[in-house]
Formats: C-alpha cells, structure tokens, sequence
C-alpha cells in the first residue's frame, strides 16, 4: 500500500482549482494532471507500507493531530517545483499559516518511530496540480512560466480533518482512498 497523510478539500475548492487550472492543460504542456476529485495537500508522505502494518499507522494519526485546531488556509497563486530547470511539479500555493507547519512537524515525530524516515529538505505547503517526466525536455514548457503568471484563483477554506490516504494504480492515473480519518479540534 503506498500511503500518505493529507488535507482534502471541499469539492467546490477542488472544482476551483481544476478550472484554474484550464488554461495549462489547454495549451498541452506534458503533464499529468491530477484529477479535480483528487486534489489534496500532502502533509506527509510514507510510501509502501505492508498491508499488515495498517492499523499501526492508523494509530499514529491520532497522536499526530492531537490538539491542532481546524486550519483555515487561503490558496493562493501557481508555481513550480524546481523553479530551475525541467519543472516537476506545478503547483497552486498556500500561504503561509503557522498551525499546518506544526501538524507537518507532529505528522513527522509520530511517524519516525515507526521508520518513516524525517523528511530532508524543507516543508514546502502546495497543492499538486500537475507532474512532468523528468526525461521531458525543458524545450516542452517554453511559456509555462507566462501561462502561470497569468492564472488567478484565490479561496480560503476551512479543514476540519486530515486523513491517511492511499495511492491505488488506476488506469492512466491514481486513484486515492481514505484509509483513517481524525478530526481537528
């Protein structure tokens, strides 16, 4: 099971960021865009873990979010990741609020005994919209930078829980699914 713990969104913010979005997959840069049902912030990654060890991971969760409050996150501005470069990640910001940074940190302290290694460069908060091969020439995202200069979509939404999620092969894509579920207080 390739697993994950993530903020989801209402669909509306979801469907927002999707038609944002249009503009990028209209002009055919070589993405893999995420779908609207799935976009989601990822907070920590976890990778394979066996079957078996599901319900010691879901444990963990509830220590991790103790005691957070709801987040209120405003979505802001587009990007990419690396700003140099063959772009590997297209992204919509978040700006910056202190309380999902320190989830972040609580997700990576619960986790490491478990042996989910810390992660070892810098939280970055972002949706994922979209990823490139890294065998793509640069030379195929001539413009990008202009295309997401131009986008505008802003909202702030309110997240009231965060989930462990898995990452289920499906088609020509990925298909997510809500494995363990705790609310914010």
């Amino acid at each position: 099971m390739r697993l994950f713990v993530a903020l989801n969104f209402p669909a509306s913010v979801r469907h927002g960021l999707w038609q944002a979005a249009a503009p990028l997959r209209d002009r055919g840069f070589p993405l893999r865009w995420v779908a609207s049902d799935s976009i989601h912030v990822t907070v920590k990654f976890l990778g394979e873990v066996p079957p078996a060890r599901l319900p010691e991971v879901q444990a963990a969760l509830g220590p991790a979010v103790a005691g957070t409050p709801a987040l209120v996150l405003t979505i802001t501005g587009f990007g990419v990741f690396p700003p140099e470069g063959v772009p590997r990640v297209v992204w919509a910001g978040l700006d910056g609020e202190p309380a999902l940074e320190l989830l972040h940190h609580a997700a990576e302290r619960a986790f490491e005994p478990l042996g989910f290694p810390l992660e070892g460069r810098p939280f970055r908060p972002h949706v994922t919209l979209g990823r490139s091969a890294r065998t793509t020439p640069t030379a195929r995202f001539q413009g990008l930078a202009d295309a997401l200069a131009a986008l505008h979509y802003e909202t702030t939404v309110h997240v009231e829980s965060v989930e462990l999620m898995e990452s289920v092969p499906a088609g020509r894509g990925v298909t997510y699914l809500v494995r363990h579920s705790e609310r914010l207080s």
